[in-house]
Protein backbone atom coordinates (compact mmCIF):
# COMPACT_ATOMS: atom_id res chain seq x y z
CA UNK A 1 0.00 0.00 0.00
CA UNK A 2 1.61 3.81 -1.05
CA UNK A 3 1.59 6.31 1.33
CA UNK A 4 -0.25 9.38 1.01
CA UNK A 5 1.19 12.28 2.57
CA UNK A 6 0.13 14.77 0.02
CA UNK A 7 -3.15 15.96 2.20
CA UNK A 8 -0.48 16.66 4.81
CA UNK A 9 2.14 18.53 2.66
CA UNK A 10 -1.22 20.69 1.60
CA UNK A 11 -2.06 21.52 5.36
CA UNK A 12 1.70 21.77 6.65
CA UNK A 13 3.33 23.37 3.53
CA UNK A 14 6.14 25.26 5.40
CA UNK A 15 6.93 21.50 6.95
CA UNK A 16 6.80 19.36 3.73
CA UNK A 17 10.93 18.23 4.47
CA UNK A 18 9.89 17.21 7.71
CA UNK A 19 6.85 14.98 6.43
CA UNK A 20 8.97 13.67 3.37
CA UNK A 21 11.60 12.58 6.65
CA UNK A 22 9.03 11.09 8.76
CA UNK A 23 7.17 9.28 6.09
CA UNK A 24 10.55 7.67 5.09
CA UNK A 25 11.49 6.28 8.48
CA UNK A 26 7.74 6.30 10.26
CA UNK A 27 5.50 3.41 9.52
CA UNK A 28 3.09 5.00 12.34
CA UNK A 29 3.37 8.42 10.67
CA UNK A 30 2.49 7.44 6.96
CA UNK A 31 -0.23 4.81 8.80
CA UNK A 32 -1.35 8.53 10.38
CA UNK A 33 -1.36 10.70 7.49
CA UNK A 34 -3.09 7.53 5.25
CA UNK A 35 -5.82 7.98 7.59
CA UNK A 36 -5.74 11.63 7.44
CA UNK A 37 -6.24 11.38 3.48
CA UNK A 38 -8.57 8.41 3.62
CA UNK A 39 -11.06 10.33 6.34
CA UNK A 40 -10.87 13.36 4.24
CA UNK A 41 -11.74 11.63 1.10
CA UNK A 42 -14.77 10.07 3.03
CA UNK A 43 -15.62 13.84 4.26
CA UNK A 44 -15.91 14.92 0.79
CA UNK A 45 -17.63 11.84 -0.53
CA UNK A 46 -20.78 12.80 2.43
CA UNK A 47 -20.70 16.56 1.86
CA UNK A 48 -21.18 15.99 -2.20
CA UNK A 49 -24.14 13.17 -1.60
CA UNK A 50 -27.49 12.90 -0.25
CA UNK A 51 -27.74 10.20 2.21
CA UNK A 52 -29.64 9.19 5.24
CA UNK A 53 -28.24 10.80 8.63
CA UNK A 54 -25.39 12.16 6.34
CA UNK A 55 -25.35 15.75 8.33
CA UNK A 56 -24.37 13.37 11.49
CA UNK A 57 -21.95 11.06 9.25
CA UNK A 58 -20.57 14.16 7.76
CA UNK A 59 -20.11 15.49 11.07
CA UNK A 60 -18.49 12.78 12.47
CA UNK A 61 -15.92 13.33 9.18
CA UNK A 62 -15.02 16.49 10.33
CA UNK A 63 -14.16 15.95 13.39
CA UNK A 64 -11.94 13.11 12.71
CA UNK A 65 -9.99 14.84 10.16
CA UNK A 66 -9.75 17.70 12.80
CA UNK A 67 -8.64 15.87 14.94
CA UNK A 68 -6.06 13.78 12.30
CA UNK A 69 -4.69 17.18 11.47
CA UNK A 70 -4.22 18.11 15.02
CA UNK A 71 -1.87 15.03 15.63
CA UNK A 72 -0.09 15.59 12.91
CA UNK A 73 0.76 18.87 13.45
CA UNK A 74 2.01 17.49 17.58
CA UNK A 75 3.93 14.83 15.69
CA UNK A 76 5.72 17.53 13.49
CA UNK A 77 6.08 19.67 16.42
CA UNK A 78 7.91 17.13 18.42
CA UNK A 79 10.24 15.57 15.99
CA UNK A 80 13.89 16.39 16.70
CA UNK A 81 15.84 15.47 14.44
CA UNK A 82 19.54 15.29 16.08
CA UNK A 83 22.62 15.69 14.03
CA UNK A 84 25.42 13.32 15.21
CA UNK A 85 28.52 15.96 16.19
CA UNK A 86 31.22 16.03 13.75
CA UNK A 87 33.98 15.00 15.06
CA UNK A 88 37.13 16.72 14.38
CA UNK A 89 40.11 15.85 12.23
CA UNK A 90 43.31 14.28 14.18
CA UNK A 91 41.26 14.16 17.37
CA UNK A 92 40.43 10.59 18.90
CA UNK A 93 38.48 9.68 21.58
CA UNK A 94 36.21 12.48 22.14
CA UNK A 95 39.01 15.18 23.25
CA UNK A 96 39.72 12.49 26.65
CA UNK A 97 43.72 12.38 25.90
CA UNK A 98 43.32 9.08 24.49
Amino acid sequence: MGCDVSLAKRCFADRTSLIDELAARDESFRDLCDDFATADRLRLSFNKTAVPNGDGRLAEYVELVNSLRDEIATVLDNAVIVPFPCQEKGRRGGGRGV
